[in-house]
């Protein structure tokens, strides 16, 4: 039986419990969300049509870019996509735990507005690189 909603946000929870109590301790505020697909106008805006290539999102603003006056915007939000995580599961190699934490240190860089080789090395510190 495929994993449901809560079994990913478990994995997922576990995967920010392994960052470094830096990063740990700004992400507080942030949303965890857990979707069967992305909709169909966060499909349009990033210019994709098949929802299977999108396995995770993170909208808000970086740290470094907020300010005062964002009060009464919407919280920021990290969406991980439960049937595309599923799918890029079912035909890699890795294991779910592994693809998971990746696509969640990736999502969680974009709240630090991290670039890749910093995820990548946020990712080795974790202990959730992909093999």
């Amino acid at each position: 039986m495929a994993p449901d909603a809560a079994a990913i946000e478990r994995i997922a929870r576990e995967a920010i419990d392994r960052l470094p109590a830096a990063f740990r301790a700004h992400l507080g505020n942030v949303v965890l969300r857990i979707e069967e697909f992305a909709d169909d106008e966060t499909l349009d805006a990033l210019g994709l049509e098949d929802p299977f290539q999108l396995s995770g999102l993170y909208s808000g603003r970086p740290i470094g870019t907020k300010s005062i006056d964002d009060s009464g915007t919407l919280p920021d939000m990290i969406h991980l996509y439960r049937r595309p995580l599923l799918d890029e599961w079912a035909e890699g190699g890795e294991t779910l735990e592994t693809l998971v934490a990746h696509v969640m240190i990736h999502e969680i860089g974009h709240h630090f507005g991290l670039s890749d080789d910093q995820m990548h090395a946020l990712e080795q510190e974790a202990g959730s690189a992909p093999e």
